[in-house]
Formats: C-alpha cells, structure tokens, sequence
C-alpha cells in the first residue's frame, strides 16, 4: 500500500488521506463515542457514591468529586481529564469551553445530589426518626442545590421531613420518588450534554479555521467546465440570510467534509487544508451525478 502510495501523484495522495481521515471522522469517532455508556447505570453510581454526594455542599466540591470518582464512574473520562488539568491558559480554557463545562459538570453533581437526598429518605422511612432526621441535608448543602435549581419536588421534601409529623409517611415517600424521578431526568440530559461537549469543541474549531472569504475554482468533470465562486464561512451561530452555509461541517485536523442542501441538491465536498491553511483542495460529488476537483484560496479572514 505504502508502495502504490508514493507512485501516485502528490494531488492524489492528499485525497486518499482526506477520505482516510473522513472515514475516522465519520465512521470510527461517532460508533465510539456511541459505544460509551456510562461505565455504571446512573442509579447504581447514586447508590455507590452516596458517601461523596452527601458531602457536596459548593461547586468547588462538586467538580473535586466529579473528577474524583463519579465522573470516571460515569464514562465521562474526557471531562474529567480536561477538569483535573492544571494551568491551562486562559486562551485555551476559552476554546475548550471550559466554564461552561464545569457549570453543566456543577449541575449534573446537583441533579445527583438530589437523587441520592431522595433515596436517603426512602431509606430513613424503613428506619427510626433519628435515621430520618440524619437523612435530611444540611443547611450548606441546601443551599447549593437551590442554586442549581429550582427543585419543586426537594422543597415538599424537605417540607415534609422538617415538620416533625412523622405519619405522613406515604407523602413523604411520595415526594421522594418524585424528586428521584426529576433529579434521575435532569442528569440523563446533562450526561449526554458533558458527552457531547468534546464533538462541540472540534467543531466550534473547525468552524473556526474555515471561517472567512474563499475563491473556489470547482471543474465538473461531468460536463468539463469550470467555475469560480466567492463562498463566506461566517462564524457558528451568526449565519446570514443569503449566505450559504453547509448542513453539515466536519473538520478533523487538516481534513474537511462540507455537505451542501440547496433547493433539493445534495452535494459533499471532501477537503484537505494545506500551506498553513490559507489553501483548500479536494473534490466534490453530487446527486446529480456532478464530481469532480475543487480547489480553493483564502481572499479575507473571519469577520
């Protein structure tokens, strides 16, 4: 293979490389990050780290217990590495969204915080009052999870369990499992939130490098004639009325797959940047039976 690659023109390597690199962009990254579940079911990770949980009372120990030990539990080992890394440079910290991450990380110790207060009463209910009476979360403890918020079902909770009337056993275990339900629905949408936030990453970076004014010369081999375009990639989320903008934009490393939907035309431009990325070459193919070779040049950066 490495033979036949070096026989065949520069042009054309960089083509076999490009669908390699797509074919891990587009294949292999997604069926791993599919086959990744949480190492525990979210319920069992409750049960396991209730010890740790119960002793969260501020953000700060929420993210040291997420990369502790809930995270790796939860198969979210990316965050937890990029957490638990030490002076990383503002810049960077900006790029990887990091404060956004460590809210939804915040928020999903939260929402299991408040899951394990729920199993704890149910648990205290089988118990004697001063079981009970330990099961409610300090005032601290309170106070963090109202700020991540608002939990209907823990203040009738803590409404009831605080009243002294003991009997209401049924409301009580009523309460709790609605609060079980809320907390176990918040924190399954918060882990696919952290799991996807490395694919929200390359992607606001990849955005990042292609965006600005391009002059692309297309030839369609179809019908052996030659185009050129001015194409504006504007930057994620302030796209333009009457600016193009592909449905589909996936950048991995040098590699760049572009898939177009226009008035019932499909077409997929497969990428390669090169010189610094000020230049792009590739081919494209389309439903109507167009392929062909693109080449591009970088004329005005991002705006």
């Amino acid at each position: 293979m490495i033979h036949l690659m070096r026989r065949l023109p520069t042009f054309c390597r960089r083509l076999v490389l490009c669908v390699g690199l797509l074919f891990v962009a587009l294949g292999a990254e997604p069926a791993r990050a599919a086959q990744q579940p949480p190492a525990l079911p979210v319920a069992e990770v409750v049960k396991t780290h209730a010890a740790q949980l119960a002793a969260v009372e501020s953000d700060q120990a929420a993210v040291s217990a997420f990369t502790g030990s809930v995270g790796p539990a939860m198969g979210l080992r990316d965050a937890v590495g990029t957490l638990a890394a030490k002076g990383i440079p503002a810049k960077m910290a900006k790029e990887l969204g990091l404060a956004d991450l460590s809210l939804s990380v915040q928020r999903l110790m939260a929402a299991l915080s408040a899951w394990q207060v729920a199993d704890a009463a149910l648990q205290a209910l089988d118990q004697d009052a001063a079981a009970e009476a330990s099961s409610t979360p300090t005032a601290a403890r309170q106070q963090w999870l109202a700020s991540h918020g608002p939990w209907q079902s823990l203040d009738d909770l803590l409404r009831l369990s605080l009243n002294g009337q003991t009997t209401r056993r049924e409301e009580v275990a009523l309460a709790a499992n609605r609060l079980a339900l809320e907390a176990s629905q918040r924190a399954a949408g918060l882990w696919w939130d952290i799991q996807g936030w490395k694919d929200r990453v390359r992607t606001a970076r990849g955005r990042t490098r292609l965006c600005g004014t391009w002059q692309w010369v297309i030839h369609n081999h179809q019908n052996h004639q030659e185009q050129k375009t001015s194409l504006m990639f504007l930057p994620q989320g302030m796209e333009k009325a009457g600016v193009p903008t592909p449905a589909e934009i996936v950048v991995l490393g040098d590699a760049v797959y572009l898939r177009w939907e226009i008035d019932g035309r499909v077409q997929e431009d497969s990428l390669l940047f090169i010189k610094d990325g000020s230049r792009l070459e590739g081919s494209f193919v389309n439903n109507t039976g167009g392929w062909g070779s693109i080449t591009g040049k970088r004329t005005a950066g991002c705006q």
